[in-house]
């Protein structure tokens, strides 16, 4: 399994996890150009997609929605605004090709948000952006992952020196906002575990973080409960630039 961020953050967001032939996208916030793009990356095309999983029904999450086909879209009731034939229910398990998919809760302002736990036949991965808290009832279905991408959204201090209104800081860091760099810190310990290889902290703001302060924060959240970092390749998905991670197909 393998997995290419193109685009985490405010202004859109879409995630590629591959495993053999089956091709999972991940939100569609983004234009067609960037997600073509995205996918020529790692030499694969828009028609490759086998299934598109939706985590919520905000516009980061869902603008792209016209580039897919309906066919191929798995979400919650009432996430998308269109007619779904795909629609999934939480805590119970579905099938798209070499994947076995989990729909666990987020804690977001949006109709029926949801993470995504999602396994091979070898290796899994967790995927929750969008939430203010993490709820642990999930830890049942999602501990220890292979991979986490988890939400590191914002710097406590840094959100309230800017300039937004006071109403959308409160918003962000109620528990129906999104996770600030110690509370994703401290939810990925929960998650992690043996089996865990990597972690990779999605939808950072651009205003109120960065990545230097939230690895900085996940130091210091590690350090302090006694967790050896050094054992995980902990990096920062970025709004404009594509990561890669997962066991990435070699070229020959």
């Amino acid at each position: 399994m393998y997995y290419h961020i193109i685009a985490s953050g405010s202004k859109g967001n879409a995630t590629i996890i591959v495993s053999n032939k089956t091709v999972l996208l991940i939100d569609m916030g983004i234009s067609l150009t960037r997600l073509t793009e995205g996918l020529e990356e790692i030499n694969l095309s828009v028609k490759d997609i086998t299934g598109a999983l939706f985590t919520h029904n905000h516009a980061d999450h869902i603008s792209g929605l016209k580039f897919i086909s309906p066919k191929i879209m798995y979400a919650l009731e009432g996430t998308l605004p269109t007619s779904l034939s795909n629609v999934v229910n939480l805590n119970e398990s579905f099938t798209i090709g070499d994947f076995v998919i989990t729909p666990v809760k987020t804690s977001h302002d949006a109709i029926n948000p949801c993470g995504f736990f999602i396994k091979d036949k070898e290796e899994s991965l967790f995927y929750m952006t969008d939430t203010g808290a993490f709820l642990e009832d999930n830890l049942p279905i999602v501990k220890n992952p292979t991979y986490l991408i988890i939400e590191s959204n914002h710097d406590i201090k840094m959100l309230l020196h800017t300039n937004r209104p006071f109403e959308l800081k409160n918003r962000i860091l109620s528990e129906y906002g999104h996770l600030c760099n110690e509370d994703s810190a401290i939810a990925a310990i929960s998650i992690i575990g043996d089996s865990t290889k990597e972690i990779t902290l999605a939808h950072l703001s651009e205003e109120a973080n960065t990545p230097e302060v939230a690895l900085e924060a996940y130091d210091k959240i590690f350090n302090h409960f006694h967790i050896n970092k050094d054992k995980y390749i902990i990096r920062c998905a970025n709004q404009w630039t594509s990561l890669s991670g997962g066991d990435l197909p070699h070229e020959d």
